[in-house]
C-alpha cells in the first residue's frame, strides 16, 4: 500500500525507532506513547486487520508482542502490560495496517480500559457459542 504509513516504515522509507525486527514483524516505539516503553508490533506485509491474517502471520505477530512485553517488563519495571489490537472503525482502529500496541502499565497511570458489562444469561452465552462453532466449522 503506497500511502500506508506502517508499510512505509516497514520498508525503511520513513524513520522509526526500531526495537526488534524479524522476517515477518517489526517492533517500533510508538510516536504517540502513553507510557515509557510503549511499542507497536507491525506486520511487514500489509494486512489491514486481523481478518486478513493467516495463522502463520497471526502467530508471528503474537510471538513478537509477547517478546516485547517481556522486554518492557525487564527494561522499565512496569507493573503490568496491556496488549491492544483494534479492528475496523467500530473497533477503534485508526491506522488500517494490522498492529499490536505493547503498552507498559503502572497503577494510576491514567490509562483506562472500561466497557459496559452486560452479563448475558447462560442460555444466551450458549446460543452465541453455537453460532461461533458453526462459523468455525464453515472455515
Amino acid at each position: 500500500m503506497e500511502n500506508c504509513v506502517f508499510c512505509r516504515i516497514a520498508q525503511g522509507e520513513l524513520p522509526a525507532s526500531k526495537v526488534f525486527e524479524d522476517e515477518h514483524t517489526l517492533a517500533i516505539m510508538d510516536i504517540q506513547s502513553v507510557n515509557p516503553g510503549h511499542m507497536l508490533v507491525l506486520l511487514k506485509p500489509h494486512r489491514a486487520n486481523v481478518y486478513e491474517l493467516d495463522d502463520s502471520l497471526a502467530g508471528a505477530a503474537f510471538r513478537t508482542a509477547a517478546r516485547m512485553a517481556r522486554a518492557a517488563k525487564q527494561a522499565f519495571g512496569c507493573e503490568g502490560v496491556t496488549l491492544l489490537q483494534a479492528n475496523e472503525k467500530a473497533g477503534a482502529q485508526t491506522v488500517f495496517h494490522f498492529h499490536i500496541h505493547v503498552l507498559p502499565r503502572w497503577e494510576g497511570d491514567g490509562m483506562e480500559l472500561a466497557w459496559p458489562v452486560k452479563n448475558p444469561p447462560r442460555e444466551e452465552l450458549e446460543a452465541m457459542a453455537e453460532k461461533l462453532r458453526a462459523a468455525l466449522a464453515l472455515g
